[in-house]
């Protein structure tokens, strides 16, 4: 990937910040080191979860994501983060997330925390980021759930509801 002006914060494996360390998004990610991702779970008042359809231009195109989210840029917590990328993705402004956990990816250089947003307004006001997404869908519980990883992105939406996080 070519490095851009996007910087990021770098962390330890116990998601501690590491002051002064910071690299360019398209970097290599130093050995031992992290970045911070935000992603949220859109749950919708009457029980059904948003998914979005990855535009197939981007890493991983033509697959549903549970979450909006991405990369936190320097200076931004998990959470502000999250905040950011739901609105940029999505439309949809929510601060009032409730934090569902954190995941360590060793493999992805990844620390990624995932948030809960329960949205109560008009499920036809999502607004799709050009470049990012190209459709949506509500979808059950029991939709989700029985999803299979070929055609959504990852796992971990899916163990937070069937833990009973979400």
């Amino acid at each position: 990937m070519k490095p851009t002006s996007e910087r990021w914060d770098l962390y330890d494996k116990d998601f501690k910040k590491i002051e002064g360390a910071g690299m360019l998004r398209g970097e290599p990610i130093p050995a031992g080191r992290f970045h911070l991702v935000g992603n949220v779970l859109v749950k919708h008042a009457d029980g059904t979860y948003l998914l979005m359809l990855r535009d197939r231009a981007k890493k991983h195109g033509g697959m549903w994501e549970a979450s909006a989210g991405g990369s936190a840029l320097a200076g931004e917590t998990a959470l502000q983060c999250a905040v950011r990328e739901l609105a940029e993705e999505s439309g949809i402004v929510c601060a009032d997330l409730k934090e569902l956990g954190v995941t360590v990816s060793e493999k992805n250089h990844t620390i990624y925390v995932e948030y809960l947003c329960v949205y109560g307004g008009p499920k036809d006001a999502v607004k799709l980021q050009e470049g990012e997404t190209t459709a949506y869908k509500w979808v059950s519980r029991d939709e989700l759930l029985a999803m299979s990883l070929s055609e959504l992105l990852s796992g971990r939406a899916q163990d937070r509801i069937r833990r009973g996080l979400a």
